[in-house]
């Protein structure tokens, strides 16, 4: 059992838990800071051991159980594991073992069987998440039966690139237009982007749809997976009803100043308390 900090006592005022591997499930948080801020928030991120995708489900089980019990220990009231790849391979084990509401993510493949005309989608993930049961669940469930096909890709470049700041003159980015060129061309028009860190460059990709007169559709799970959090605690009512004064804090496994950067420029906060050990 991952036991609850000693002093948490069902207290409304008590933070969020968010893991990541890395810093990509900053983009599931900018979802829940702007659907509930009063919410306090410790975000956990594994940089030692980022990315999850290239890890064996039994590895990525232990960091998560690992990760998990810290963000306990620290005192949350709910964790969202912001990472598809640990939610695949960990997220029951986790609710089996955890005393607070455990919020997982899937790649948002039913809402894109519902966006879809031609019939065809993409899933752009890593490649724990492409194999797992999960997501292949979901496909023979919902996809398979409506006659959808589904399209996978695994790019293991994408998650560093994003890691590292996204520099645009990256041959990432060739890799990235010239995949969803690709699919486009095949006559997918729903791409969904099957891990948190991919909504970083969804801007950068709509303006190339855009500007090619692609008609695709970008889509992920970070807004459904908000809303999902606030429905939990007004049920447990656990909302907090105080406005929040508190920063961010950012806990990261290996932390040095362009890890630092790089959050505070995804999150858009230029201000994020540091409870990590900084690296030199």
């Amino acid at each position: 059992m991952i036991n609850q900090h000693p002093d948490f006592k069902d207290d409304p005022t008590a933070p969020i838990g968010v893991f990541d591997s890395g810093v990509g499930g900053l983009s599931v948080y900018l979802h829940l800071k702007a659907l509930m801020p009063n919410e306090h928030f410790i975000y956990h991120a594994d940089t030692a051991n980022v990315p999850y995708g290239d890890k064996l489900g039994d590895e990525i089980l232990f960091l998560t159980l690992k990760a998990v019990s810290q963000l306990c220990q620290r005192g949350c009231k709910l964790i969202v594991i912001a990472c598809n790849s640990a939610s695949a391979y960990a997220l029951n084990a986790v609710r089996e073992r955890c005393s607070v509401p455990i919020v997982g993510l899937v790649p948002a493949v039913k809402p894109a069987c519902h966006l879809t005309h031609t019939q065809k989608i993409a899933v752009l993930a890593t490649q724990a998440t492409l194999n797992a049961e999960l997501l292949n669940d979901v496909i023979d469930d919902v996809a398979t039966p409506q006659g959808i096909v589904v399209y996978k890709h695994f790019e293991p470049m994408l998650v560093p690139w994003v890691e590292n700041g996204m520099p645009i003159d990256s041959q990432v980015v060739h890799l990235l237009i010239k995949q969803t060129k690709q699919w486009a061309d095949m006559g997918v028009d729903v791409i969904v982007l099957g891990c948190t860190h991919y909504p970083f460059f969804k801007g950068f990709l709509s303006s190339y749809l855009q500007k090619e007169n692609l008609a695709v559709h970008l889509i992920d799970s970070g807004l459904a997976v908000a809303q999902r959090v606030k429905s939990l605690l007004d049920l447990f009512h656990m909302a907090s009803s105080t406005p929040n004064t508190t920063p961010m804090q950012l806990y990261a496994t290996h932390l040095d100043d362009d890890l630092i950067a790089t959050a505070k420029k995804l999150s858009g906060e230029s201000f994020i308390e540091i409870i990590g050990h900084h690296k030199t």
